[in-house]
Order: C-alpha cells, then structure tokens, then sequence
C-alpha cells in the first residue's frame, strides 16, 4: 500500500496527474478505480486532477445528484459515479457501467461502500483528514499501476 501525505488541493491535484499517467501506461486496459473518504476529503479534486491532465477543458462536478458524469475525450471515456445518495441496485443498474466501448474506460465510483453488487476496482484509494491535511492510501491489485503512481507524483 502507497500512503503519501496531501498537504493541500494543489498536491491532491498532482496526485491526480500522476494516477493520469499510471493509467495512461496500461495499454488502453479498461481501470476502474474505488475513492473512499469523508465528505470534502478531496475525492472529487482527485477526479479533477486526473481529468485535466487527460486533457479535459472543461469543469469537474461533483456526481452527487446526477449519480454518473460522463466525459468522452478522443480515446478515453471516464465516468465519474457518486453514490453518496444511492445504493438502489435498479439506480446503478441504469448507469451501465459495463457497457462496450472502444475507448479505454476509466470508471470512478465514490462510495463504493454504498455498491449493492460487488466490483473488483483494479485501483483503490482512500482520502482521510490528517492534521489539517489529507492522508491518500493507494492499494492496487497491479503492482506496475501503484508504483507507477507513486514514481510519477514524487517528479512532480
């Protein structure tokens, strides 16, 4: 497990750049990552910092009353998934998660916890208050993929 130290929203953000690269290395292999973590503990910055850096232009919203924000770039598609309010299996259902595509797919789901069938994330991280900072715990099933992470962000 990779534990780094988040001292504020800019190092969240790089955190993300460099889970943007990771993944960017996986060969077009579809990843679908778990965010734990209290509320404002950063998961939706995370997204943000991840996003941007795979070239998205324009705002990252949080999901929380839409449940799936979709954003299509030229050969990714990510869904950003929220589940704060949710754990109906017809409302997850609906979103169609595993539907067929192309691109490479990179899901997020937050509140993974509330997910009524079970999914096997090839990325987990959790995002937790420490000390007017955030702790980030990173755990993949992909050695290649946690390391990469943790390589990329310390050259930031």
């Amino acid at each position: 497990m990779l534990e780094l130290i988040l001292k504020n929203e800019t190092d969240t953000l790089a955190l993300g750049a460099a889970i943007n690269q990771a993944v960017g290395e996986m060969n077009g292999q579809d990843i679908e990552v778990h965010l734990s973590g209290n509320l404002g503990a950063g998961k939706t910055t995370l997204v943000r910092g991840i996003l941007h850096n795979a070239g998205w232009q324009g705002s990252v919203t949080s999901p929380s009353y839409t449940l799936c924000e979709e954003y299509q770039l030229s050969n990714q598609l990510f869904l950003h998934v929220d589940l704060y309010r949710t754990g109906a299996a017809e409302d997850i259902e609906i979103l169609d998660l595993d539907r067929k595509s192309k691109k490479q797919k990179i899901i997020f789901i937050e509140w993974p916890e509330n997910l009524v069938a079970k999914r096997s994330p090839h990325l987990i991280i959790e995002l937790l208050h420490y000390h007017q900072q955030r702790q980030a715990q990173i755990l993949s099933e992909i050695h290649a993929l946690e390391s990469s992470i943790q390589t990329y962000y310390e050259k930031i």
